[in-house]
């Protein structure tokens, strides 16, 4: 945990947060804190700073906060992804939200079993819980937003022309001519399941303003390739 998250329900006045739970349980048997140590921290949404260890019991911790910097940048792209399988898709949440993601839009696809659509792990309660671990790792405080569109069609259709507008969008498809790493643009990278997108899928991204793009010559697992993907499209690559 490479920063302490509070909640708006933290707060017992302007400047002082009161943590009684596994944060509370990390500073003291982790961390090892004592009175007067000062803790990175973040408002969840909103600004990141210090908190100062001001009183520390078996089943509290008192912090002072002072925040003074922005959240860290956000990732050029947004992410349309393919719903993978529940168990792949705790890991895709983690690494959304360590990698800056403003946007994750959750896709079906021929290849996509109809039962991944009734995983807990849809639920928002279940989702902020993954990505909260993202953000901790990370030392953030922006949740990405995840979107779900359980209808392929439509979404490509309907949807996706407004969400690409006067940016880029790439869908990766093995044996593409242009790697994705050489893109330079701000936009959309479209992810597929395993075994990828079947071939209409790709015809009608492509026919909206879809390119495709490769990610590599080797077959990656989807969690593998959601994560060369936004290493591959970030300004450091």
């Amino acid at each position: 945990m490479n920063i302490i998250l509070l909640a708006a329900e933290d707060w017992i006045d302007e400047s002082t947060v009161c943590l009684d739970d596994r944060r509370h349980e990390h500073i003291r048997g982790i961390l090892k804190a004592q009175l007067g140590d000062r803790l990175r921290v973040g408002s969840l949404g909103g600004l990141r700073g210090s908190g100062t260890v001001m009183k520390l019991t078996d089943e509290h911790t008192y912090l002072q906060v002072d925040l003074v910097d922005p959240p860290l940048p956000r990732h050029p792209c947004d992410l349309i992804l393919a719903l993978p399988r529940p168990k792949m898709l705790r890991r895709v949440f983690r690494t959304a939200a360590e990698m800056g993601v403003s946007h994750l839009y959750l896709i079906n696809s021929a290849r996509v079993e109809k039962s991944y659509w009734q995983s807990p792990l849809l639920q928002p309660d279940r989702i902020d819980a993954a990505m909260m671990t993202g953000l901790e790792r990370a030392g953030d405080t922006m949740l990405p937003q995840v979107h779900l569109h359980p209808r392929f069609k439509p979404f490509i259709e309907d949807l996706l022309p407004g969400l690409i507008g006067s940016s880029s969008c790439w869908i990766a498809h093995p044996g593409a001519p242009e790697a994705l790493a050489i893109q330079s643009a701000k936009g959309l990278i479209m992810l597929g399941p395993e075994g990828g997108f079947i071939p209409y899928e790709v015809e009608l991204a492509q026919s909206v303003g879809a390119q495709p793009v490769r990610l590599s010559d080797r077959i990656l697992s989807v969690d593998t390739a959601v994560t060369a993907a936004l290493s591959q499209s970030s300004p450091a690559s």
